[in-house]
């Protein structure tokens, strides 16, 4: 038996542009974003409005999640949730068609991380009890 967020997510043209939809699409592991039909903008996270033209006419697109990594830092002093991670790498990756999204890099020794380096999207459910409890994306090489 399917779900009313299952046959939503199906039905990308209605769900609203918002952060929830889009941690929606990350548990179907698609990232998606919210392009303006009337500027051709893209919104990466989602938003309900242009940033451009402020228009309100917008569609869900499907982004290819792989690109380089632009900036990186290392957290080794980390927020409760996050302790048993630490140290971890967040970085800023570029993605292929120049929109930016910031996430973990997984996989790879924080002392062979490089600027530049090619990284691709992966998901996993969350895992946490607190709110939000979203899937997770992150990068790896």
């Amino acid at each position: 038996m399917r779900t009313h967020l299952q046959e939503e997510l199906e039905m990308p043209e209605n769900l609203p542009f918002t952060v929830s939809s889009f941690y929606g699409f990350i548990s179907e592991k698609r990232l998606m974003a919210a392009k303006c039909n009337k500027c051709g903008t893209v919104l990466l996270p989602p938003k309900p409005m242009c940033t451009h033209c402020l228009s309100t006419n917008l569609k869900w697109i499907e982004l290819d999640g792989a690109g380089k990594l632009v900036s990186y830092t290392i957290i080794y002093v980390a927020p409760q949730q996050f302790q048993s991670l630490a140290p971890y790498t967040v970085g800023i990756i570029e993605l292929k068609n120049g929109l930016r999204l910031l996430g973990m890099i997984c996989g790879v020794d924080p002392e062979k991380i490089r600027v530049g380096m090619n990284l691709k999207i992966d998901f996993e459910p969350s895992t946490s009890t607190q709110w939000p409890a979203w899937p997770r994306y992150f990068f790896k090489p």
